[in-house]
């Protein structure tokens, strides 16, 4: 009864803010009709990134390894600095409503529309699926359903990921990017709190009531080695190792957080650039907090459990089950599956804008009215949630964890787009060739390394990937360079009067993420 008591406010209270919202139009259904304001974009920002894949998954990481699994959030605030310092004032400078949008610009057509397909590709068989198995994961292992109603794991997981699915779909496909934004903020706050609660418990349970009794508990009964966040350079994955943090993964990020879709409509729907730069240095100072209310469970879990747990993955559902009281355990799920719903709608949301206007318009019927597109966006939509929570349960057969799989698959596209928007970025005779080539031979060569017995993290592979895909744009520049230069036009769509205090809180957000790699390394608690 709570989880639905909490879905229908946050539902509730997405119906009343965007009830006057012109959900007919274009930028009204795709982009909130350019008005979002910088605490609304941090908020939909941390929820599209933090649902329980990266609960479930990184929690499962650190169980299995040690804190290094919290390099995937702190990492990411570099990456979120570099979006609102350099990638935002082009991409509103240039009015577009989708990333491929501003490769079609800079490139050409087809360019964008093979980026969009390897966006919905990536988003319909990948990362739909792996929010649904994780939420569906955490909810089994909470409530034991499969017992309950006397069927197996697999089968309760599939009809979780079709409930999950089904509400998540209703907020994307017939509330737009609005309503998908206001749930995220809403959900925020309770998934801040709820996710707090549960190392605060965990802790206070280890100490026989006392916190700080817990704390001296916990560092004295886990091995120091858990605590360490820097990983040896020959590391295998799940573990991370410390060059890649400078490397593979900062390029992973930049590709996640300043070129992913799904993470990069909210900051396009801001009303001015100073807004959108003001949501992505909170959300940046947002993902310092994860490994204290995420990462950190992982360990939690270790000092409970020792080895005994079968699955990494279960580390966090079952953490859960053993610290959270009777009475608090409703409204600890009910945070859990709004953060699922606002990772899944967010995503659909995106996959519905790229299909909508990247393919459909173009390909199908130029001159279709924004109603139209807005009509075929919510049947596509409903097409693309139904393949996802079909694709879901399988994700079970992942070999190195949710987080893991996730990642390895994104490496397919993620190291070419990034390189590809850099350099529509800073140069000015790249052909549209180039970038079509270089995603060919990305491909290729990723594809080859997966087969080859390399026995080197694939992250190490992205960190050669990335600037062989740099390097072939510029040479194809060299060789057969465009015929005239490309200039950005500024659209006007809105004002690009810069965050006049966006510089020193990136600094202060750069400095506070040392201050973290440090407390997490064996010049802190890995002592």
């Amino acid at each position: 009864m709570i989880i639905i008591a909490f879905t229908g406010l946050v539902a509730l209270i997405s119906w009343y803010k965007t009830k006057e919202e012109n959900l007919s139009t274009k930028e009204g259904y795709f982009l909130a009709g350019r008005g979002l304001t910088g605490l609304v974009i941090a908020g939909s920002l941390e929820m599209t990134n933090l649902s329980t894949e990266q609960l479930v998954g990184q929690a499962g990481q650190s169980y299995s390894t040690n804190m290094g699994a919290m390099s995937w959030s702190v990492n990411a605030s570099i990456a979120l600095l570099a979006l609102a310092l350099i990638f935002l004032p082009k991409y509103l400078k240039a009015g577009i409503t989708t990333i491929p949008e501003f490769l079609e610009v800079r490139f050409d057509r087809t360019t964008k529309q093979i980026i969009s397909f390897l966006f919905l590709l990536g988003y319909m068989l990948t990362y739909l699926p792996t929010v649904l198995y994780s939420g569906a994961l955490a909810f089994n292992q909470i409530f034991h359903l499969d017992q309950l109603f006397g069927i197996t794991t697999y089968q309760s997981i599939a009809i979780l990921c079709v409930a999950i699915g089904v509400i998540g779909s209703i907020y994307a496909i017939f509330g737009g990017l609005k309503a998908v934004a206001v749930s995220d903020t809403v959900n925020g706050v309770g998934l801040l709190i709820g996710g707090l609660l549960i190392p605060i418990l965990s802790i206070c349970i280890l100490g026989n009531g006392s916190f700080l009794a817990g704390i001296q508990d916990f560092i004295t009964n886990v091995p120091a080695e858990k605590f360490n966040a820097v990983n040896p350079a020959n590391a295998l994955p799940p573990m991370i190792p410390w060059p890649v943090l400078f490397l593979g993964m900062l390029f992973n990020n930049l590709f996640y957080w300043c070129t992913n879709q799904s993470i990069i409509q909210r900051t396009l729907a801001a009303k001015n650039l100073a807004q959108a730069q003001r949501g992505a240095v909170f959300t940046a100072f947002l993902k310092l907090l994860d490994p204290f209310f995420i990462t950190i469970c992982g360990l939690l879990a270790y000092r409970f459990f020792g080895d005994g747990l079968a699955n990494s993955d279960l580390a966090y559902p079952s953490l859960i089950t053993t610290v959270v009281p009777n009475w608090l355990l409703g409204i600890i799920a009910a945070v859990l599956f709004g953060a699922i719903l606002s990772s899944f709608n967010s995503a659909l949301n995106s996959c519905v804008t790229l299909y909508t206007l990247d393919f459909h318009r173009p390909l199908f019927n130029q001159t279709a009215s924004d109603s139209h597109l807005v009509r075929v966006g919510k049947r596509v939509g409903t097409g693309l949630a139904i393949v996802s929570i079909c694709v879901a349960p399988f994700v079970s057969n992942a070999p190195s964890g949710l987080y893991d799989f996730l990642q390895e698959c994104f490496g397919f596209y993620s190291m070419p787009i990034l390189a590809i928007v850099l350099v529509g970025f800073y140069t000015k005779r790249v052909p549209a060739c180039a970038p079509k080539i270089t995603l060919v031979v990305h491909v290729i060569l990723y594809s080859i390394s997966k087969f080859l017995p390399l026995n080197v993290h694939y992250l190490y592979v992205l960190s050669v990937l990335f600037p062989v895909d740099l390097a072939l744009m510029l040479l194809i520049g060299k060789l057969k360079p465009r015929a005239t230069d490309f200039i950005l036009e500024d659209s006007k769509a809105v004002d690009l009067t810069p965050w006049k205090y966006v510089k020193p809180a990136a600094l202060t957000c750069f400095i506070l993420m040392l201050c973290v790699y440090a407390l997490f390394s064996p010049i802190g608690l890995a002592r």
